[in-house]
């Protein structure tokens, strides 16, 4: 029975754990680009303040890092099966 579940094992490059990671990590930095978005001024030649709010500025970077640390972390992990 092993044997078999071995050879399902080898399908796939990662494991369920490593896929997770993987999909936690892409949803956090997808997350971190939409808090980066808005703030632009309806008229153009209006100057918009909003852009540079500490949203924009540290959060969403901060958050976009660590989902695409997460990521990595999820790719290098080494499976436990």
């Amino acid at each position: 029975m092993s044997d078999n579940k071995n050879e399902l094992n080898k399908d796939f490059a990662f494991g369920k754990e490593n896929y997770i990671l993987i999909a936690a990590g892409t949803l956090l930095a997808v997350i971190g680009y939409f808090l980066m978005s808005g703030g632009g001024s309806e008229d153009p030649a209006v100057f918009s303040e909003e852009l540079f709010s500490a949203r924009r500025m540290f959060v969403a970077p901060i958050v976009i890092l660590a989902g695409l640390g997460i990521v990595g972390w999820g790719i290098l992990k080494k499976s436990k099966d």
